[in-house]
């Protein structure tokens, strides 16, 4: 990217003044390194919109090992993009940079710099300066002054300086405590400070009203706890496994294994929702398919992966818990007021000063020697939101005031004045599309009778992953001690262990009603009755707070969630109500005993559900050739409804 691509003529070029339609703009070049740092960039560019004066360009430095995914992203942000050389050759009036690497110092044009995370807080070693021996942690001297330390990324002289002298005309920081480091890391470089807040926190600020629409796109419905995983790239992260990251005991292993087992294993499907929130980095360092292969058995149980330009922040202001180690993302949520417990936590790798690293001090860490769900729900529960206030005061100095400071920097050393008519605003996060939760891994359900008269019953559902055994009902710790449970098995039509279906009580297909392709829902309930023989019932969901259900007995039902208190519709998934119905029906009730409605719980939440019968539909013609049909009219006309070898 960095060379091989032909120059631009339009809007700079040898001959540009002959094709450009507007003269005289300023010029304004963000520069990008990768992925990571291109998302701060993206949060300023708004700065500029309606300023007829301004024309904005990009470029990529190439120096980055992370280059995969920019092409894509400077596509999107439909800027002229110059190359590297040529960048170097063009005149700018301001140069907007999210990090340093590469020649900055070869551009011409008053070069800012932004963080493009919470501050300066890790430790990073350059060309410059390699560690040659780990460092003594128990030693009091001053770690700027060890040499056997790599220094803070942003705050020392191996960043700052070139030949020197300062390399940035403004080093942008959020909060004074940034400028003590930086003042004694690198005095030279203190003059450039400019104090003008931190747009990525005042975006998130901006959208706390916004959480419980966020928690509704995510698909998190009322008694439902949202749980994101988060994690910064390098081998100590969290993702990373590497032991050294320090959440656990000395010589444990790989961390993230047990974890993300332990999210399908121990947390209800339908009281818990997982999210992982992953740097751009690990994305593009291994390859978006490859990380979608690493989580493939998490993603069947549930969970979902947010992509690493969209969405992370609305995840993050609708946790109730976040999952991470010592990214900027974990700290974000300590600063919002969201609990946190770390999974990995390598002290060494931080300035023992930053904001960050007193957050390693102060959280609860994670340990795989304890139950995941009474770590995550004890850290909940016992959780004030003001506990990381002092560490949230040290985000910014200036919360909400970011797009006019910066505003202001930018066109003062661009030398003109803002636009009067148009105030210094950033995007608003927009809504996510709705993502309910999918579980695709076959799901062992526990059903518990509360009430015969009305009919309520409660359901405990857990996603199946890989070898895990399936959860025992005498040992489910939704209910008191001594509860009498049921238990059956339930698979997605979709699931990649087809050998299941054939197994399984409860089958479900979820689509629209009017999709040509299976519906409507009566006719494929009728076939996936005779596709699967030792199935009791099958579920067709086509919204989502609704399902068709069709018995082995042959009656059809519709089965329909009451709206929330405001209105909306009930975000439980469906096929819980199926299971429901299942379960009263195999434990001697009738389908009449059931109407006009039941009442489903999961955990905290009550569902309060319409049981409608329908119409029967004509019966369709036999199909040629159709053997599994034929062999399975024959066994039900030989016997009583066939079982499921699994179910108890």
């Amino acid at each position: 990217m960095a060379g091989g691509t032909a120059r631009l003529r339009v809007p700079v070029g040898e001959d540009a003044d002959r094709w450009i339609t507007r003269t005289g703009c300023r010029r304004v070049l963000f520069v990008v390194h990768n992925v990571t740092s291109a998302t701060r960039l993206l949060d300023v560019l708004p700065l500029f919109h309606s300023d007829v004066r301004v024309q904005m360009f990009a470029t990529c430095t190439g120096s980055s090992p992370f280059l995969a995914g920019v092409p894509e992203l400077l596509a999107r942000a439909g800027l002229p993009v110059l190359p590297w050389e040529q960048a170097k050759d063009t005149d700018f009036d301001l140069v907007v940079s999210a990090s340093y690497g590469g020649e900055l110092g070869s551009l011409r044009g008053k070069l800012t710099v932004l963080s493009h995370g919470t501050g300066y807080n890790k430790r990073l070693a350059t060309p410059n300066h390699r560690t040659t021996e780990p460092p003594n942690h128990r030693t009091t001297e001053p770690p700027n002054h060890r040499t056997t330390e790599p220094p803070v990324f942003g705050l020392a002289p191996d960043w700052l300086l070139e030949d020197g002298r300062p390399l940035a005309t403004a080093t942008v920081l959020s909060h004074p405590e940034q400028l003590d480091r930086l003042r004694s890391a690198c005095p030279e470089a203190a003059p450039t400070a400019v104090l003008a807040g931190d747009p990525c926190y005042d975006r998130i600020l901006a959208a706390l009203p916004q959480r419980d629409r966020f928690r509704r796109a995510l698909g998190v419905g009322p008694g439902q706890r949202l749980i994101v995983v988060s994690s910064t790239w390098a081998s100590r992260s969290l993702f990373g496994g590497d032991p050294a990251g320090g959440a656990d005991e000395p010589g444990a292993a790989d961390l993230l294994p047990w974890l993300l087992s332990r999210l399908a294993s121990e947390l209800p499907a339908d009281e818990y929702r997982t999210a992982a929130v992953l740097h751009p980095n690990i994305w593009y360092g291994h390859g978006p398919g490859q990380v979608q292969a690493w989580l493939d058995s998490a993603r069947r149980a549930g969970l979902e992966a947010i992509p690493p330009l969209d969405g992370w922040r609305q995840a993050l202001i609708a946790a109730d818990c976040v999952l991470g180690d010592h990214s900027s993302v974990t700290y974000y949520a300590a600063s919002i007021g969201i609990p946190v417990v770390l999974g990995a936590f390598p002290q060494e790798d931080l300035d023992p000063r930053s904001p960050v690293a007193a957050l390693g001090r102060t959280a609860p860490r994670l340990l795989r020697r304890g139950s995941l769900r009474a770590q995550i729900d004890r850290a909940i529960d016992a959780h004030h939101p003001d506990r990381y206030k002092a560490l949230a005061e040290q985000t910014s100095s200036s919360p909400g005031e970011s797009a006019v400071l910066l505003r202001r920097l930018f066109y003062d050393l661009m030398g003109i004045p803002e636009p009067e008519a148009h105030p210094a605003l950033l995007d608003p996060l927009p809504l996510p599309p709705y993502t309910p939760t999918r579980v695709t891994a076959p799901i062992r359900v526990l059903v518990r009778q509360l009430s015969a008269d009305p009919p309520e019953l409660a359901v405990t559902r857990y996603a199946v992953v890989g070898d895990a055994p399936d959860p025992d009902p005498a040992r489910d710790p939704a209910g008191p001690a001594g509860t009498a449970y049921t238990a059956h098995s339930a698979a997605d039509e979709e699931t990649r262990e087809t050998g299941r279906l054939s197994v399984a009580d409860v089958v479900v297909r979820r689509a629209a009603e009017d999709d040509a392709r299976l519906g409507p829902p009566a006719a494929w309930a009728s076939e996936a009755l005779d596709r699967y023989p030792y199935c009791g019932l099958v579920a067709y969901v086509d919204g989502p707070d609704r399902c068709v259900v069709r018995t082995r007995e042959g009656d059809l039902v519709r089965l329909s969630a009451a709206t929330d208190p405001d209105g909306r519709p009930d975000l439980c998934d469906p096929a819980v109500y199926a299971s429901a119905l299942h379960a009263w029906l195999t434990d001697g009730h009738t389908l009449d005993a059931a109407l006009p409605a039941i009442t489903v719980r999961t955990g905290t939440a009550a569902h309060h559900v319409t049981v409608e019968p329908l119409p029967q539909p004509p019966p369709a013609p036999p199909s040629a050739g159709s053997h599994a049909s034929d062999w399975a009219s024959s066994a039900r006309s030989r016997s009583a409804p066939i079982r499921s070898p699994f179910s108890s």
